[in-house]
């Protein structure tokens, strides 16, 4: 919100993450797993970080992948990254969807006029 109480918002909340928070949650229980210590997600986000970038620096960088090295897809990649956030959403008790809409409302109202110069 401004300081006129207007909401800078795309849309309706939507609750898209919700879902797939709770059916890895369900998941996890069916097989009576308990999630990683908040630690030892993170390094693994720090892992799956790690291979996005690598992959994006093979697609778009000059590093060329070695041959052999198996094929990857970004796609794939980034939904590691999200699987990752969202065990650890879920073992700190994180609502996503909250999360996200309050980073883009935040990002909207503080970025409303930052980008101007690059309008087409």
């Amino acid at each position: 919100m401004d300081g006129t109480g207007v909401r800078f918002s795309l849309g309706p909340p939507v609750k898209y993450m919700k879902k797939y928070q709770e059916e890895l949650d369900k998941w996890f229980k069916k097989n009576d797993w308990r999630y990683w210590s908040p630690l030892s997600i993170l390094a693994r986000l720090y892992e799956e970080c790690g291979e996005f970038a690598r992959l994006v620096n093979h697609l778009y960088g000059d590093k060329p992948k070695r041959s052999g090295e198996k094929e990857q897809e970004l796609e794939e990649e980034i939904g590691d990254v999200i699987y990752t956030l969202i065990c650890f959403a879920n073992s700190n008790n994180i609502d996503l969807d909250k999360a996200i809409r309050r980073s883009f409302d935040k990002v909207i109202k503080r970025d409303k006029e930052r980008y101007d110069n690059l309008k087409q």
